[in-house]
């Protein structure tokens, strides 16, 4: 069968387009993306403006016209965190799915945990034991961690790069004070995990998401010596870096895309205090994430 998986993200809105089959993993057909950073719409109440839902509107209507020839059975349609806080999250749901004619879903920061765990499961499979992912989203960042398909632990904490970047960093290239206030305030967040995953004996986690791909590349670019996977000796050396730079900078760097370069630094810095306080010495990427694991969820619910 073939699904539309929409997906409405912080940063952007994606449609993608794949051919699914029971027990064969999904194949991607095509993709529709529209740029559209839902954290630049929020008004000073946390509420998503009349201009960001119009934007969210055209942009839905206009991917679902670009794959309206491709004949899709099913469309799966979610969105994630920068929606999900919104304060008339309701109001925009209710807008949009009269608007565009579709059944879109909020989706809670646990389920995107597990359907992105899910995703990992079985793209690494069993023989990855015990198995620790991490993403890192516009919005929110998702953590889960379990021996099956099915997380034994799961998080969302509103530590998304775009967040982060919007709430405190200030300046091009960004102040000194704004840096080190992100780096206390990240300290502080993300300690109380190193309790919570403290039986994880690993010091090897998965990471999904564009941010982590992202800097895998600029690593394997600009630091070879440190390998294939994004290890936290690169990211020691490569934050600093990322740091001094401004935005025009940062878009010259061929690993990052001109909608990644405002929030790169943002998303390094989360990824480096989640690895020293995990004590994790690399983070591998897995291709797949959220999107797969949404299609690999109801593909089970039909053989059910």
């Amino acid at each position: 069968m073939r699904l539309g998986v929409l997906d409405v993200g912080s940063n952007t809105i994606h449609l993608q387009v794949v051919d699914a089959h029971l027990g064969a993993p999904p194949i991607p057909n095509s993709s529709h993306k529209s740029i559209i950073r839902l954290t630049e719409y929020l008004d000073e109440a946390g509420a998503i403006t009349q201009i960001g839902i119009d934007r969210i509107t055209e942009s839905i209507l206009t991917n679902m016209a670009n794959a309206a020839h491709l004949n899709i059975d099913e469309l799966l349609a979610f969105a994630t965190s920068a929606i999900r806080e919104a304060e008339n999250s309701d109001a925009v749901i209710a807008h949009v799915n009269k608007e565009c004619g579709i059944d879109l879903q909020v989706l809670s920061g646990d389920e995107e945990a597990r359907f992105t765990f899910l995703a990992a499961r079985r793209w690494l499979g069993w023989s990855s034991g015990d198995l620790l992912v991490l993403d890192i989203g516009g919005g929110s960042l998702e953590i889960a961690r379990g021996p099956d398909e099915d997380p034994a632990f799961k998080t969302s904490i509103q530590l998304g790069a775009g967040r982060l970047t919007r709430k405190f960093l200030k300046g091009d290239p960004y102040s000194a004070k704004s840096l080190k206030s992100l780096e206390e305030y990240l300290e502080e967040e993300i300690s109380p995990l190193a309790d919570s995953l403290a039986s994880y004996e690993k010091d090897i986690a998965s990471g999904t998401s564009k941010t982590f791909r992202t800097l895998a590349k600029i690593s394997q670019n600009l630091y070879p010596k440190f390998g294939q996977h994004l290890t936290l000796n690169a990211l020691n050396e490569m934050v600093p870096e990322l740091q001094s730079l401004d935005l025009e900078s940062r878009k010259k760097l061929s690993a990052i895309s001109a909608e990644r370069a405002p929030q790169i630094v943002a998303g390094a810095m989360v990824a480096r205090q989640l690895m020293k306080t995990l004590s994790l010495r690399e983070v591998q990427i897995c291709p797949w994430a959220l999107r797969e694991g949404i299609v690999l969820h109801r593909l089970d619910w039909i053989e059910r």
